[in-house]
């Protein structure tokens, strides 16, 4: 049979019109792909809710050192940890488990809950939060009213949160940093910083290879007003650099240049690790039965935690943060 003048040239042109669209198909699903990706990253309000939901319901009854609730929220971090695919850096645990005294209470018992993602790096950032709360005040010698439930949202179920999204974020990201990340939810830092003391007196790597220490405290409740505070600023030479030039949209902060503090950081510093802190400022519900999970800000907290990313991303920049202490500050 004779064909048609220009019916496989026609032919052709079909084809390559369909491998066309194919391959433009291909690269738009593949940029989708990258950008969901991307996105699935970043740290997300509804996660930041359904976290906080959780440690500061009334369930967990305030998330009390020795108290029950606070042991659930520690098992509740540490199976966060493992699903995220951190890895245990205290044997095949996720916990360090120790005790304290605290005036007429001896040994208080209390664990740290630890997840480490290693990408094979000399140096280490520490990202940290505290899980404990008041609980039902059992343990505060009348300061508070006891057999209430302090649930805590703000301080500091909102810092877990973060620490789990920061964490997340950076699996997600898949080993590309530099740095090495061990993630800590301390406990017993509502009764004196007790978690984070006995961390750096017992620490499970080299305080001296730690890059720096980002700790997240009470960042729940932000006030465009006042913004969010970042401490630690004259903690290193180098924060100045790191800071200069970096917006957030959403995000108004201003920084403080002590690394000593009412928080986990403070000890830390003491051990000369560079610190930051992130606090949004007291309110009239701290320390009251009133902390509770209605009133937390996650839309904002999530800003909060990209301004983070943002600033832990630029310090990865530096091979090395030179510490400074208070005594050479001018």
């Amino acid at each position: 049979m004779e064909k048609a003048p220009g019916s496989y040239v026609g032919g052709f042109c079909l084809m390559t019109d369909m491998m066309k669209n194919s391959l433009f198909l291909l690269l738009l699903t593949g940029g989708m792909h990258v950008m969901a990706h991307a996105q699935d990253t970043l740290p997300d309000a509804g996660r930041i809710r359904e976290i906080v939901g959780y440690l500061a319901s009334d369930k967990l009854k305030g998330r009390g050192t020795a108290e029950k609730g606070g042991r659930k929220a520690a098992a509740y971090v540490a199976k966060q940890f493992r699903k995220l695919g951190l890895k245990p850096v205290n044997g095949s645990s996720y916990f360090q488990d120790f005790t304290f005294d605290k005036n007429s209470h001896k040994n208080i018992p209390s664990r740290n809950v630890l997840g480490f993602l290693d990408n094979g790096a000399v140096r280490t950032i520490i990202i940290g939060a505290h899980y404990d709360h008041l609980g039902t005040a059992v343990l505060f010698d009348g300061k508070y009213p006891v057999g209430q439930i302090h649930n805590g949202a703000d301080d500091n179920a909102s810092g877990v949160a973060g620490l789990l999204e920061l964490a997340r974020h950076y699996v997600k990201n898949g080993g590309k940093e530099s740095f090495n990340f061990l993630f800590i939810a301390f406990g017993g830092e509502e009764l004196g910083l007790q978690g984070s003391k006995y961390y750096t007196a017992h620490p499970l790597m080299p305080l001296d290879k730690m890059h720096f220490m980002l700790n997240m405290d009470m960042i729940g409740r932000y006030n465009p007003d006042r913004g969010l505070g970042v401490g630690g600023f004259g903690s290193a030479e180098e924060w100045p650099e790191i800071f200069k030039d970096v917006t957030q949209a959403g995000i108004r902060f201003f920084t403080d240049a002590s690394g000593k503090g009412a928080s986990d950081h403070h000890n830390f510093y003491m051990h000369q690790v560079p610190v930051m802190f992130f606090h949004t400022g007291g309110h009239d519900d701290y320390h009251k039965p009133t902390d509770d999970v209605p009133k937390l800000q996650a839309d904002a907290e999530a800003n909060i935690l990209q301004l983070g990313i943002q600033l832990i991303d630029r310090a990865m920049n530096f091979p090395v943060l030179h510490y400074k202490g208070e005594e050479t500050k001018g």
